[in-house]
């Protein structure tokens, strides 16, 4: 195992924990749909949670939450894009406009929070010892929320782009309604959305 990108990778996931907050924050000020509103109020939560979690997978594997290095700098520039095209769009494009930004900013912060912690599962099955135990245990805590995250976000951004072009939508999403946590689940619903018309 490359120790150094595997600490590179860790210190980028807790990046991505912290910016996600900001673009959730900035993503329930857009959000039109109550229940859109409410999923991202809850996903907030559970991404404040994600960050605790790995602030103490730090302390137990020593790594110092506060170090920097060149990728977090990096995700901070990329989170602080999605508040501002956020921003840009509730001053310039209306509040649907907004609203659709708002989801396709969560999906984008969300492919790379996904990506982290499959990664940080993926180690965890190839390591051993102290730090294999302590990424497993935060894997398994926050697995199930992150599919949830993307998988559902993905759903709202399509439909939400289905009613702004005029055809009939399903929202909540089929994503939401069937709970998918996974990319197969989630493909399953897409194609299942006719028949909830």
């Amino acid at each position: 195992m490359n120790d150094q990108q595997l600490q590179e990778l860790l210190y980028q996931a807790l990046e991505t924990e912290i910016g996600g907050q900001q673009v959730y924050e900035s993503a329930i000020r857009c959000a039109q749909n109550a229940d859109l509103k409410e999923e991202w109020v809850k996903y907030l939560a559970e991404t404040r949670t994600h960050e605790e979690i790995l602030r103490q997978t730090f302390e137990r594997i020593g790594l110092d939450a506060e170090k920097e290095t060149p990728g977090r700098s990096v995700l901070r520039h990329k989170a602080q894009g999605l508040v501002q095209a956020m921003a840009m769009a509730l001053k310039d494009g209306g509040p649907a406009a907004a609203q659709l930004v708002a989801a396709e900013c969560v999906v984008e912060a969300e492919t790379k929070d996904h990506q982290n912690w499959e990664l940080i599962g993926s180690v965890a099955e190839h390591l051993d010892g102290d730090t294999a135990t302590a990424l497993a245990e935060a894997h398994a805590k926050v697995e199930d929320e992150e599919d949830e995250h993307l998988y559902h976000t993905m759903g709202w951004a399509r439909e939400l782009w289905i009613e702004s072009l005029g055809m009939p939508a399903v929202l909540p999403p089929p994503e939401e309604e069937k709970n998918v946590k996974s990319a197969i689940g989630a493909a399953r619903a897409s194609q299942s959305r006719e028949e909830m018309l």
